[in-house]
């Protein structure tokens, strides 16, 4: 089981922030083959939640985008990321579900947008997203956009 934190960029102190910049290195840039800009500058203004599990090792983390930052009319959860040892056990359901409520509390009831990875449709089908427009590449991996009303 993941304890979970949310904090804003300015709460986060230098070894949250080289963990979680070091687990989306880890998934999205060596394990997935995608190198990208990772640090896009729209961590500054959004908040971020840390799934730790007991021995205080970050292995899940997303970050909550305010509305206007990545869409002009939604609020978003961005940058979905669990580390190997988080997979396979239902902390990617409970990461985003922690994630929605903090959105919805933090940006007040507001729709919530993603940009889905293909393979994972039905994970954020089966969280209440719906998928929005036609399939595109980003960063050369097939996504979807989705989204959440609430």
């Amino acid at each position: 089981m993941l304890r979970f934190i949310t904090k804003s960029f300015n709460e986060l102190c230098l070894i949250e922030l080289y963990e979680l910049l070091k687990l989306r290195q880890e998934v999205f840039i060596v394990e997935q083959d995608c190198p990208y800009l990772d640090a896009d500058g729209v961590d500054y203004v959004s908040h971020h939640v840390l799934g730790f599990d007991e021995e205080g090792t970050l292995l899940a983390h997303t970050r909550l985008v305010p509305i206007g930052a990545s869409y002009p009319e939604y609020a978003s959860i961005g940058r979905v990321v669990t580390g190997d040892k988080a997979r396979g056990k239902g902390m990617g359901k409970a990461l985003m579900e922690y994630s929605i409520t903090q959105v919805l509390t933090i940006f007040e009831q507001t729709p919530i947008k993603i940009s889905a990875q293909n393979y994972l449709l039905a994970f954020y089908t089966n969280l209440g997203f719906e998928a929005v427009g036609d399939s595109y590449l980003e960063d050369g991996i097939p996504h979807t956009g989705m989204v959440l009303k609430v």
